[in-house]
């Protein structure tokens, strides 16, 4: 059990990250069986970014050390969810039918939609945590890690909820996802969110971030039919920014 449960959350980090999580051995798990490891991988994109501002706001003007911690995050997860969210920007406001929508999220050329998407994504983020850095960085710090943890529920969310869109691809693979493991991947990204933000602003960034997860999913059924692996990254970026936003207004 234990070893099945180590084995699911190692596959977590090769799908969600960068780094380097070694070899799976036979049985190996299927995709969908480590959706509830989601959020440790957002522990480890969120606490190598906070590590980074840490440090670069010791020796460079604070903007300067939040884009680099943004960088940084970037860098740990290989753009995979800003690489969704510029594609389904792309299918969903550029196609006609469902069909043509599922073509356009598949082609690796980007258009205005994604390009604009990707533009806003990053503005966004840099500018919400540039302000919480400049009145708390502590409390800047602490977001990274509880944002980047809690805004991967969204693509569990996600799967929990929809169909897959089409019978291949990210979001067939990891289709077998269960309420059991959304509670459990809520306990995991829960449980360090409400020892690192107060208690107001945290009910507020998931009140946040569940709203815009669900809408985000009327909204790809409706268009795609259900989710893609783009529309999983799409969701992790909204909820981060939803959640950014959220605090920030609380200042």
């Amino acid at each position: 059990m234990i070893r099945a449960r180590l084995a699911e959350a190692r596959l977590a980090l090769m799908l969600l990250t960068r780094l380097p999580a070694g070899r799976l051995h036979d049985p190996v798990p299927g995709i969908g069986a480590s959706a509830w490891a989601f959020p440790l991988a957002g522990l480890a994109v969120g606490g190598g970014a906070a590590l980074a501002l840490a440090l670069a706001a010791t020796v460079l003007p604070l903007p300067l050390a939040v884009l680099i911690a943004l960088m940084v995050q970037i860098a740990l997860t290989g753009a995979l969810h800003e690489d969704g969210l510029a594609d389904c920007a792309d299918g969903i406001w550029g196609g006609q039918s469902p069909a043509r929508r599922l073509e356009i999220l598949r082609d690796s050329r980007i258009g205005s939609y994604g390009a604009l998407a990707l533009i806003l994504s990053v503005g966004l983020r840099w500018q919400a945590l540039l302000l919480l850095a400049e009145t708390d960085l502590p409390l800047a710090l602490a977001a990274l890690v509880a944002l980047a943890m809690l805004s991967r529920l969204a693509p569990v969310l996600l799967l929990t909820l929809l169909p897959p869109a089409r019978a291949d691809g990210l979001g067939h693979a990891a289709k077998a996802v269960t309420g059991r493991m959304l509670g459990a991947a809520a306990l995991l990204a829960l449980a360090p969110a409400a020892a690192l933000l107060p208690l107001l602003p945290l009910l507020a960034v998931i009140v946040a971030q569940l709203a815009l997860t669900l809408g985000l999913a009327t909204f790809a059924r409706r268009r795609l039919g259900g989710q893609t692996g783009d529309v999983l990254g799409a969701g992790q970026q909204l909820a981060e920014i939803a959640g950014l936003l959220v605090l920030v207004a609380g200042r």
